[in-house]
């Protein structure tokens, strides 16, 4: 196997250094027009799950000829869709995204081309309530009727209970990966590795999943009897199966890690580590943080050890497509591009799309349809006014208007029970709210997370670790905090110190005691807020956040507005164009 941008026979060698069991091969076909096998459940129940499958590579040596072939290898790609089957607002238009125009691309694509592999980086859940009410039923229908050949465990594959993940696998035409995730007894949660098979040669694929899926999942209960293994030992591991033992000729992992700034996590991490893999699908982060690609949305494959690394943004809004060149069963070239997947932007006032409009697959659009228009009916009501947009673009690096609103309506609920102040995590704020009427249905896509409202009753000298812990916080992670009045400090992002802490414009006193309302989510520990478990007294209000939220703006002075009021300061830190990270 030669490397792409970096032929080297002494690879070779290292390739052949160990010997390993195999896994699955399929055969590859063009894909054919399918839906989910079975209805949603629209309420989660209580039932006695039984004993989770149990995903084992096969033992039985399976001896493989190498293909060793020509030809061209198109692979079409996606990562964090997080719920968004159907065309949605996106500043500054609606009708941008949407799986039925992600078909028709995709179908165009694929006649022109013979080989074509359609892949996703992981996030399929959690977005929009026409996904959220049903659990991904709807996002899946569209995977599958496009024809997805395979997409990875994301950390949001894991905000609910793990039954829905498993029926979500029974109503996929397509397998999940993830060669790290495995339960307590060694048996993998999802497939490791499928095999394509092409005329003139092979292509392994394997799915790896962030290891701070422990920290970061949406219900903790679903993770806690897995073990989340180093993302190199797996990719390792995985390689050596495909080489040595699958004799594949291409090698390519669709990885829910993330770029960082550095090769010491993330999709760097694995490349830097095992240079055989041909590419890197990335997800989690949305964007590139890495600052030498010029900007968070990634312009060209990042080389990192001669691995390609490349991602799509999010939702849905464009497609990446790479095309590989392909010489007696060796990698020669890669081009890759984004295409935008009706993206519009402004033009003298006038709103435009980017490149050509896509029409969106009518038999897809009436499959989805009707999962938008039961939502519609119990979430149109209008609730109140926006005089401008509350924006979400800046929520994990600063104080935002939109984080304001969500902490402020938390602590007006409950400052009757004796809350101070309200601190929420900026990877719990999904979208913008929009300029112009609101409705309940935009409250959802903001804050879509089934996470009631919880007053902790905590030691001064708990509240200064929990400022210690914000100061661990990075800009750009989803435990970024967005906080009510009530609260004031000033935040060093270089040396992750917080000083300047006041509440109710008083320091804190260790020996005192304070109420603070938060989210169920971090109330449990969520985000590395482990000292919220400390608490003396812990109260569940049982109020979701959302229908706090809704209630809130129901009683403002209308239209409301976005407005900050410098309840912290970041110093020595980042804008968005210098880091962009949206994962969690």
């Amino acid at each position: 196997m030669k490397r792409i941008f970096l032929i080297s026979i002494l690879i070779l060698a290292v390739f052949l250094s160990s010997c390993v069991t195999p896994g699955e091969s399929t055969k590859s076909t063009k894909s054919t027009t399918t839906q989910a096998a079975q209805p949603a459940q629209t309420a989660q129940t209580k039932a006695v799950q039984p004993a989770p499958k149990v995903e084992k590579i096969a033992e039985k040596v399976v001896e493989v000829e190498p293909a060793g072939g020509n030809g061209t290898l198109v692979v079409l790609h996606t990562n964090d869709h997080h719920g968004h089957p159907l065309s949605f607002f996106e500043y500054p238009a609606p009708g941008q995204g949407g799986l039925p125009a992600r078909a028709t691309l995709i179908n165009q694509i694929r006649d022109a081309n013979a080989n074509v592999l359609v892949l996703d980086a992981g996030d399929i859940n959690t977005g929009r309530p026409e996904s959220m009410f049903f659990d991904a039923e709807p996002d899946i229908v569209g995977y599958n009727y496009i024809g997805y050949d395979a997409a990875a465990l994301g950390n949001h594959e894991f905000d609910k209970p793990h039954s829905v993940l498993k029926k979500q696998m029974g109503w996929a035409d397509f397998p999940f990966l993830s060669a790290n995730v495995k339960y307590k007894n060694g048996g993998y949660v999802a497939k490791p590795y499928i095999v394509k098979v092409y005329d003139g040669f092979r292509v392994g694929i394997f799915g790896l999943t962030t290891t701070e899926i422990n920290e970061i999942a949406g219900d903790v209960e679903t993770v806690k009897d897995l073990v989340i293994e180093d993302e190199v030992k797996a990719a390792r591991e995985m390689v050596d199966i495909l080489i040595n033992k699958e004799k594949v000729d291409v090698i390519i992992a669709i990885a829910h890690l993330g770029n960082y700034n550095n090769n010491e996590s993330g999709s760097r991490y694995v490349a830097a580590n095992v240079p055989e893999i041909d590419l890197i699908i990335d997800g989690h982060t949305h964007s590139s943080d890495i600052k030498s690609s010029g900007h968070w949305d990634m312009k060209e494959p990042f080389l990192e050890n001669g691995v390609p690394i490349v991602i799509t943004q999010e939702w849905g809004l464009k497609l990446g497509k790479a095309v590989f060149e392909i010489e007696d069963g060796d990698v020669v070239s890669l081009d890759w591009e984004l295409i935008p997947v009706n993206l519009k932007k402004r033009v003298d006032g006038e709103i435009e799309f980017i490149t050509t409009e896509i029409e969106e697959d009518p038999e897809l659009l009436a499959l989805l349809q009707p999962f938008a228009d039961k939502v519609d009916a119990l979430l149109s009501v209008e609730i109140g006014t926006a005089a401008e947009q509350f924006s979400s673009e800046n929520v994990r690096i600063s104080e935002t208007a939109v984080g304001d609103l969500v902490a402020d309506a938390m602590l007006w609920k409950t400052k009757s029970m004796g809350a101070q102040f309200a601190i929420v995590n900026s990877g719990g704020i999904r979208s913008s709210i929009p300029e112009g009427k609101i409705t309940k249905k935009d409250i959802y896509s903001c804050v879509p997370y089934d996470n009631s409202v919880f007053i902790l009753t905590m030691s001064g000298t708990e509240i200064l670790e929990l400022f210690e812990t914000i100061g661990m916080v990075k800009q750009g992670k989803g435990g970024f905090p967005q906080v009510s009045s009530g609260v004031n400090f000033t935040f060093d992002a270089g040396s992750g110190v917080v000083t300047d802490i006041l509440i109710e414009g008083k320091p804190v006193d260790p020996a005192g005691t304070y109420k603070v309302s938060t989210n169920s989510f971090l109330a449990g520990g969520g985000d590395g807020y482990s000292v919220f478990r400390k608490a003396a007294n812990r109260y569940d209000t049982s109020l979701f956040q959302r229908d706090v939220l809704i209630e809130y703006i129901q009683s403002m002075e209308q239209p409301i507005k976005p407005m900050t009021y410098d309840r912290f300061e970041v110093i020595n830190g980042v804008s968005m164009i210098d880091y962009f990270d949206t994962a969690a």
